[in-house]
């Protein structure tokens, strides 16, 4: 289980691979790249901009995987997301989900990507042509 809430995400290529490595019952990994949208309803989105204590949102973070282990068996998951100011088109969060079947992995990864967005302590505010947006 790694979490991790800072300004840069690390390669999506050298995360995968880190979970494949952990054990030979690995048969899928699902990931969730979330990205910022150009546009709010009719707005255009200029940037988002998120802040977040980053050891209440690790805390957080790692008690959704540990949660998400126990209820459908995962091997194991990552999460990580981004502070700062973003642009349209950058990548926002990645996570991660290592299972011995698919369906177990979508079923988790929907449900911790739900959870993040929601209970993870993190600010956002949404910048458009029109002024800040919480």
């Amino acid at each position: 289980m790694r979490v991790k809430v800072s300004h840069n995400l690390e390669d999506l290529g050298l995360l995968i691979s880190e979970l494949k490595k952990q054990t030979d019952e690995c048969g899928a990994i699902a990931v969730y790249i979330g990205v910022v949208k150009g546009r709010r309803g009719n707005e255009k989105v200029l940037r988002l901009e998120y802040k977040a204590h980053e050891e209440l949102a690790s805390e957080s973070m790692r008690k959704i995987i540990e949660e998400a282990k126990a209820k459908y068996g995962i091997i194991d998951a990552i999460i990580q997301h981004r502070l700062g100011s973003l642009k349209v088109g950058e990548d926002i969060m990645y996570v991660l989900v290592a299972s011995r079947h698919r369906v177990e992995a979508f079923k988790a990864l929907s449900e911790i990507v739900d959870r993040v967005k929601n209970e993870v302590p993190l600010s956002k505010k949404e910048v458009t042509e029109s002024g800040d947006q919480d």
